[in-house]
């Protein structure tokens, strides 16, 4: 197998895991951006998560309000 197919068939390393009031003190800037841009992209699913289910629940209050 040549090096390049090593790569791209090599297990991806999960991203650190961030657990809310651990301290930061030992991560490098580096990682500190990685957790936000990390951290950004879980409140926008969160938020996106959100807006769907309100969209539901607004169709089927409306579905099922009594004229």
């Amino acid at each position: 197998m040549a090096r390049d197919d090593e790569e791209l068939f090599a297990p991806k390393k999960a991203p650190a895991r961030h657990e809310l009031g651990q301290p930061l003190d030992a991560l490098s800037v580096d990682e500190l951006s990685e957790r936000i841009e990390t951290l950004r992209a879980e409140i926008a699913r969160l938020e996106a998560a959100r807006q769907n289910k309100s969209a539901s629940r607004a169709a089927a209050d409306g579905f099922f309000k009594k004229p």
